[in-house]
């Protein structure tokens, strides 16, 4: 007979569960939305089609890579290119063949998009005419068999060595039929390959799967979190090339809403055409997006009448914005995620105890901060030292989560891989605190916080405060070496087409931010300049101002050598 002890050291005898073991595969999800979702709507630049239209040329199109460009389970094919219907067939092709699509961020350096082209070991490359252009400029892209162009144009400015271009539609017209039988695909194969942004160094590749796909889908559509149904049509400003375009491709049909691709014109008067003509009830885009349509608005001009909500990431979102729309009848949310999250983690909505019918400035304060991790993920602030710190609102520390839709590690890269995980949790950059009901506030970047005098600012905040300035269109903060407070904040401002003498001052600014921040959160110095410096994915790029400015620092702040 096994004795107690004995027993205590056997594995646990759990009792298996008698339900159907289906894998969460992208499959199940394309079937729903060209047949139970047949006439919701799809429009880009190409036109406007069904998704049962879509799903005839979507197996076309895996008959096309499987015959005629050769594509095997687990080969990657890369697109370069803006949104459109074409690039979101694409979406879907590639993963039910069992390949993986891996989508090249089109604002890459040369030598970044030649470094993850080759990292990835891409075999085909969809192009849009419109930018092939900087392809032209990109050494090392010789690993590439097959080139197919989705978008006329740009045979002048392809690289010289290139193999034959393939013509998208060509290809199609070619293969009237559907493929005969989609391959079974498990649930943990890759399905997606994105690159993160490259802001600390050269991208670094992350692999997503059916699964992770499939349960970030489902967990977006959620009524906490973006609530899509299929009485909606959504609008992704955001890239289709970046982060996974948000995980809109996937989560919109999941419950059969609609969508509308912009191309590559993100203007307003284009982005106000396409809510009026198409009756868009959902967008989603960084704050300047919305920033820029807001004088279409506010002139009349704009018709958003039928916009039940905005959903903004990228950067933490102006309360003087989410107002603005507030005031006419459009809910301005706060999202946060990054690539290596799947992409979409964070959603900020009032929570239960905040009431239903929450409004004005109490409403505005629980959007200003980042929000509650999304179902199905956890999250955890951390101290210097790795431990778990008090969800008190106060104390402040890294930001790490963890779950189905995470990253476990980077693509080839086991040493970055390693740096970014924490004891089975992924280290954000993100330093925040965390509120007794979990709800958190990412103050800064990690390594964007400004150190004075021995206490922290964050360049978040001020920045979302200078945006309130009336003369102020635009704003970075970094901190630049002072010898006495160690680091001193510096406000880079675009101003807000006011003529001569009339820019944003340090004295304008310090009065404006009085009773916003701390006083010896105060900028020391305002520079006005053309334009902030962003990187690839709209994000502002503080590397670029500190590498400009540091060796200025003292004369920014008045200080003479010696």
């Amino acid at each position: 007979m096994t004795s107690v002890t004995e027993r205590g050291t056997e594995a646990p005898a759990f009792l298996p569960g008698l339900m159907q073991p289906t894998p969460l595969v992208l499959h199940a999800v394309f079937e729903r939305m060209r047949t139970i979702y047949g006439d919701t709507r799809v429009a880009g630049p190409e036109g406007v089609f069904t998704y049962a239209e879509l799903g005839e040329r979507i197996l076309r199109l895996c008959r096309v890579l499987v015959e005629e460009l050769d594509v095997r389970p687990g080969d990657r094919v890369a697109t370069f290119g803006f949104n459109s219907v074409r690039h979101f067939e694409l979406y879907w092709a590639v993963p039910l063949v069992g390949a993986v699509l891996h989508t090249v961020n089109v604002r890459l350096f040369p030598e970044q998009i030649a470094q993850i082209v080759g990292h990835a070991g891409d075999k085909v490359l969809f192009f849009d005419g419109e930018v092939a252009d900087r392809l032209g400029d990109v050494d090392g892209l010789g690993i590439v068999e097959q080139w197919v162009r989705m978008q006329p144009g740009g045979d002048a400015a392809l690289p010289t060595l290139t193999p034959e271009v393939r013509e998208y539609e060509d290809l199609l017209a070619a293969c009237p039929d559907p493929i005969g039988a989609l391959p079974d695909v498990p649930e943990d194969a890759a399905a997606n390959l994105c690159y993160t942004s490259g802001t600390t160094g050269m991208p670094k590749g992350v692999l997503q799967s059916h699964r992770s796909l499939w349960l970030h889908a489902m967990a977006a559509c959620m009524a906490d979190h973006l609530a899509l149904t299929q009485h909606d049509t959504v609008l992704p400003i955001v890239p289709l090339f970046h982060a996974c375009g948000w995980g809109m491709p996937y989560a919109a049909p999941f419950t059969g809403a609609g969508l509308v691709f912009h191309g590559s014109d993100s203007f307003p008067a284009n982005v106000a055409r396409l809510i009026r003509e198409h009756r868009v009830t959902v967008g989603a885009a960084v704050p300047t997006i919305w920033k820029e349509l807001l004088p279409l608005l506010r002139s009349g001009d704009a018709d958003l009448s039928t916009v039940r909500g905005i959903y903004v990431g990228g950067s933490a979102t102006p309360r003087p914005l989410a107002e603005a729309y507030g005031a006419h009848g459009i809910d301005m949310v706060q999202i946060w995620g990054m690539t290596e999250t799947g992409p979409l983690a964070c959603v900020s909505q009032p929570r239960r105890h905040h009431g239903r019918d929450v409004r004005g400035d109490a409403l505005y304060a629980i959007k200003e901060k980042t929000g509650t991790i999304m179902s199905g993920l956890e999250a955890r602030v951390v101290g210097e030292t790795g431990e778990a710190v008090p969800w008190d609102g106060e104390t402040v520390g890294e930001l790490e989560v963890r779950g189905p839709w995470i990253a476990a590690a980077y693509y080839n890269d086991p040493i970055g891989s390693v740096e970014k995980l924490h004891d089975g949790w992924l280290r954000t950059g993100d330093m925040a605190w965390m509120e007794r009901d979990g709800t958190f506030r990412i103050v800064d970047r990690a390594k964007d916080l400004v150190k004075s005098g021995g206490e922290w600012i964050s360049s978040v905040e001020l920045e979302g405060a200078l945006l309130g300035h009336p003369a102020i269109r635009d704003a970075a903060v970094v901190g630049l070496p002072h010898p006495k407070w160690d680091e001193r904040p510096v406000a880079f401002v675009v101003a807000d087409g006011h003529g001569p003498g009339q820019e944003p001052t340090v004295e304008s600014v310090h009065a404006f931010l009085a009773d916003k921040v701390a006083k010896w959160w105060l900028p020391d110095a305002v520079v006005v300049v053309e334009e902030i410096p962003k990187t690839s994915v709209g994000k502002i790029d503080k590397k670029v101002l500190r590498a400009a400015w540091e060796a200025r620092a003292g004369e920014l702040f008045g200080i003479r050598e010696g």
